[in-house]
Order: structure tokens, then sequence, then C-alpha cells
């Protein structure tokens, strides 16, 4: 961007600035919205993100900028560049945003593919709550708890996208503004939820004022969960199509599998993501010092000290049944280290090793995933557990060996259960 352009749309932050401090001091919506309209032709998202956050940063509160976002989008609304260009020519976006948002909710699987459809049933629960209460003047539970679900499509938003965007390319408008409005929305549809169970709305009420403002309330949050869709649409989305790379929308796909079906919108299979997440766990495991593993990477002496801080005894037995480790530390059942890379039968006395030849030979079957054993030793109490280790695709890889000392739970359950006898033998007493 040249000087000149700089300044230009630097000059068009500030302008736009000033049409939402004068919202923010109370002046009608209407007004303002006139005055803008004079002014400006079209209105570029990232132009409305930059005034927000430098607002945010010349010291308006928090609170008065996420108060303001649900005007926001009516003050903007239709004057969008991407909303001119759709207008003008129906189908090919002549911004970039508009293309990459475009081109990447168009790829099959991607999560800005999935978030979209999710939207598009969204706007058909939010006509048909409307449709309900304009004919019965009233909302059953099933409607109102479908709506609920954006609090899904909400999460995954807050987890996946606002942070990324904040953190990586230093847009914090949409973590600091619309983050909060989302929470908002959930809360306020959480209280609603809660005061129809108490007043069971869903039956004719004798009262009516109660119900009617249930209703009212209820009206004005569908209206904000509009006005995000639009939001999330032109001015969140489109950001986020034009920041994100490819391997970050990867690991954004990868993620968004931890979260229940939003909607009924099955998350597809995008088979770029598949393919690069499949080599990316293949390749090699360790980079610049660190472990990588799927979950994060850690160095050797970090990996080492987490396992030796779990307060257990672990060991590791492999699928061809070689022991491969033990994590360091007293240990009740003593592990040499001269039985690293020794058959783990060669370990245990005659009397168990057929025992622990049927346990994992149950493992490598399949028939068994896990078998806890409880023991005393040494005056202890003491758990062992062993269990199977599979990978994504139910692959045996060999077993793991868990041993708990559990005197605490014992001590807990004991001093309890003191303690009842105690309160008996008072009772008794009195």
């Amino acid at each position: 961007m040249g000087k000149d352009k700089i300044m230009e749309h630097n000059t068009r932050v500030e302008q736009i600035k000033t049409y939402l401090e004068r919202l923010s001091a109370g002046e009608e919506l209407e007004k303002v919205r006139a005055d803008f309209a004079k002014e400006f032709k079209a209105v570029d998202p990232a132009e409305i993100m930059q005034a927000e956050q430098e607002l945010l940063q010349g010291g308006t509160p928090l609170e008065t900028v996420q108060k303001l976002c649900d005007v926001h989008a009516a003050l903007f609304r239709g004057a969008t560049s991407e909303e001119k260009v759709a207008n003008a020519e129906k189908a090919v976006a002549a911004s970039v945003k508009e293309k990459k948002l475009a081109a990447l909710t168009g790829i099959t699987g991607h999560p800005l593919q999935t978030f979209t459809h999710e939207n598009e049933v969204l706007e058909n629960v939010i006509r048909e709550c409307r449709n309900e209460i304009e004919k019965t003047n009233t909302l059953s539970p099933e409607r109102f708890g479908k709506l609920r679900e954006v609090a899904i499509h909400y999460a995954k938003k807050g987890d996946l996208l606002y942070p990324h965007l904040k953190v990586k390319y230093g847009i914090s408008g949409p973590s600091d503004v619309m983050w909060t409005t989302d929470d908002e929305i959930r809360d306020e549809l959480a209280a609603l939820a809660k005061d129809m169970r108490q007043n069971a709305l869903a039956k004719q009420l004798p009262v009516q004022k109660t119900e009617d403002h249930w209703l009212e309330r209820f009206r004005i949050v569908l209206q904000r969960v509009e006005d995000m869709i639009y939001k999330e649409a032109n001015i969140f989305f489109p950001n986020c199509a034009l920041n994100f790379t490819e391997e970050e929308w990867f690991g954004i796909y990868r993620d968004s599998k931890d979260y229940p079906v939003c909607f009924g919108v099955e998350n597809a299979t995008w088979e770029a993501a598949e393919k690069y997440l499949h080599t990316e766990n293949c390749s090699k495991d360790v980079r610049n010092g660190e472990i990588i593993m799927p979950g994060g990477h850690l160095t050797v002496a970090q990996l080492t000290a987490m396992l030796n801080t779990i307060p257990m005894e672990i060991t590791f037995v492999d699928e061809d049944n070689i022991n491969r480790f033990f994590n360091e530390g007293p240990k009740d059942f003593k592990r040499p280290g001269m039985a690293i890379d020794r058959e783990v039968f060669s370990c245990h006395p005659p009397k168990v090793e057929q025992q622990v030849r049927h346990i994992i030979g149950e493992f490598r079957k399949g028939t068994l995933d896990k078998v806890p054993i409880w023991m005393e030793k040494n005056g202890k109490t003491m758990l062992v557990t062993y269990m199977a280790v599979r990978d994504a695709a139910g692959t045996y890889l060999g077993t793991m060996e868990l041993v708990q000392d559990m005197g605490f739970a014992k001590e807990h359950f004991l001093s309890d259960v003191k303690a009842k006898e105690a309160a008996l033998r008072a009772g008794m007493e009195d």
C-alpha cells in the first residue's frame, strides 16, 4: 500500500471512529447513519475492525465498545465493500477478502464452509422462532432448544478463531468485542431457558405479563443472534480468510472435530487437510531439539520431568513384548535399567508369567483394554493397572503398566467412616 493510500485509509478509519463515538454518546442511530451515508459509499471490514481496535487502545472502555457491537451491524449493514460488490455483480466478488472467503467456503469440509452452513441453518431456525411467536404468542421448548445450539457455534469461534486472529495477526477487535457479545447471548439464552422451565412458558401461563416479558427478552436476543450472523459473514470471516494460512486452517479443521455437531451440520471430510495431517503425523518426530506430537511439542527434558512428576510408576512394553520405558524415581516394584530392551516376561516370576502372557494376549486380540489389580505390598494398598495402548486406528502398539499407591484414598475413606461412626456414637449417647 502506497503512502497516499495509507493516509487515505487512516483518514477513513478516523472518520468511522467519529461515528462510533457519536453512537457511544447516545446519538440516535438513524441520524448517525444518514451522515455516514453522505460520506461513505462503501466501507471495508478491516476499517471497521481497526476503528474499534483504536477506540479500545485510546482508552474507550471495552464495555462501551462491546455495547455498540449490535448497533455497529445496523450502522454498516449494506455498506461494506463485500455487500456492495455482491449487490452489483451478484456472483463474482471484486474484493480480495470476498474472493478469498468465497474460495474457502467452496472447499468441501473447510471450517469456513462448515461455519457458513451452520449460519444458514441458524437463519432458518430464527425465522421459525419468529413465525411461531407471531402465530401463537409462545415458543416451544424444542425450537428454543434448537436455537441454543448456537452455543456450540460460538464455542468453536471462541476457541479456534478469535484467539488466533488476535495473537498471530494482532487483530484484537473481534476477540475483545464480538467474543463478549457471544458470551452475553449464550448467558441470556441460558437465563431464558431457566425461566422457561420455572414458569412453564410452553403452557398457557395464567399471568400473561410474565410471558410477554419473556418473549420480549427473547426477541431482543434473537435480533442479536441475527446481527452476529451478519458480522461473521461480512466482517469476521473475510478477515480470517484473508489472514490465516492453509496450514492454520488444517489445524482448525483438526481441532473442530472435538466439538459436537451444531444444527445438524456434520463436519465433511476435507481431503487436503486429511492428507496433510496424516503426513504431519508420520513426519520426523524430532524438530529443533523437540519431540513433535499431535498434542504439542516438548523437549526431552520437559517430557522426562513430566513423566517423572506423575505420581505413578509407569512402564511401557511395546507390541513385541519388549520393555521400552520406565519412569524414574522411588519404586515399590523395582525396575532395573538392565531390563530395558528385554522381553517383559523375563521380568516376572514363573507363578505370574502366565497371567501376564494372558493379559497381553487379550490386549493384542482386542478382547480386553484394561485390567486393574488391587494388592497389598510392603504394608501399602496398591492399584496396578494394565492398559492396552492403541493408535487412532485401533492398532495395538503395546501395554502400559501403572502402579499407584492408594494409601491416600484408603486414608480418606477410613477417616470418613470413622467420622460417621463417631457421629453415630454421639447420637446414641444423646
